[in-house]
């Protein structure tokens, strides 16, 4: 269903995109400049550029297109699956590697080689992410839980809304923290001058991660990162936020840092209660070889 919009500009406001991004938190500011460009933006009834400055008294008419449906298809794709039952699948994710399709990653996703690998899939969350409880980054590597029937779905989802389920995680940061551990309580919100980022924002959403240090290096830790909730992003804007960037994070992490494809992130350990037998699981995956690899490197800096 085509969804409509109109606003009427009270004071100048700068550039039609920026002003329709801020509006529309939920779209990219491409994704509106390409409503723009289709002509499905109007301003004074007329269609209009990117860039156009807005003025007092300006009226933005736009109508939302209906989503292009991306059928997932199934890839023959290797994954690592670390436990399969009648009910969940645990799967260490590669680093790299995108959970489910969306536009622009239409093939090569976690889910195309669940379809492929896996018979059975819980269906709550549609054709594109069937299965799919939680996701970790495509950057991200490790653990995450796959729900073959809805049933289970459910009760797995309600275990990470209710925080009983426990995730892990390895990352390594920028600079040395003294404290041996830690608790950032600070909520996380779209950051309104970068679209791609979070940060944290004063009516942003409660957000908790918990920190342990593992290992100082001259200019580097490495840590134990537990989440409380779990935001977008969260560990990664967490760790900025303190002032300590994630180590080879092209997003949130320093221009300098080191090389590698992504962030040094890994999700290492998950526990939860099985949803049929309802005895609790835990499961560790060990840091890639190029994670380990780099911590041997920094070890003689």
């Amino acid at each position: 269903m085509t969804e409509s919009y109109t606003f009427t500009i009270k004071n100048e406001s700068g550039r039609l995109d920026k002003f329709l991004a801020d509006q529309l938190p939920d779209h990219s500011r491409s994704q509106i400049q390409g409503w723009i460009k289709d002509e499905q933006v109007t301003v004074n009834s007329e269609p209009s550029k990117a860039n156009y400055k807005l003025q007092q008294d300006d009226v933005i008419a736009l109508s939302i297109p209906e989503p292009v449906e991306i059928d997932a298809q199934p890839e023959d794709i290797a994954i690592d699956i670390v436990y399969e039952d009648k009910d969940v699948v645990v799967i260490n994710k590669p680093q790299g590697m995108v959970v489910h399709p969306s536009l622009g990653h239409e093939s090569g996703t976690l889910v195309n080689a669940l379809l492929y690998h896996i018979k059975d899939l819980s269906g709550i969350n549609g054709k594109i992410r069937p299965g799919i409880v939680h996701r970790i980054d495509k950057d991200t590597s490790g653990l995450l839980m796959v729900a073959k029937n809805d049933v289970a779905h459910e009760k797995l989802a309600e275990q990470l809304q209710d925080k009983t389920a426990g995730r892990e995680y390895i990352g390594l940061v920028h600079g040395v923290i003294q404290n041996d551990r830690g608790t950032i309580d600070a909520p996380i919100g779209r950051d309104p001058k970068n679209r791609k980022k979070y940060k944290v924002v004063e009516n942003g959403k409660p957000s908790v991660t918990h920190f342990e240090v593992i290992e100082r290096f001259n200019d580097y830790t490495l840590l134990k990162l537990n989440l409380e909730t779990g935001r977008t992003h969260q560990i990664r804007v967490h760790l900025e936020y303190i002032g300590f960037r994630m180590a080879g994070d092209p997003l949130y992490g320093p221009r300098k840092t080191l090389e590698g494809p992504g962030q040094f992130l890994h999700a290492a350990s998950l526990q939860f209660v099985h949803p049929t037998s309802g005895e609790r699981l835990s499961f560790s995956a060990p840091l890639p070889e190029s994670f380990e690899q780099t911590l041997d490197y920094i070890r003689r800096l």
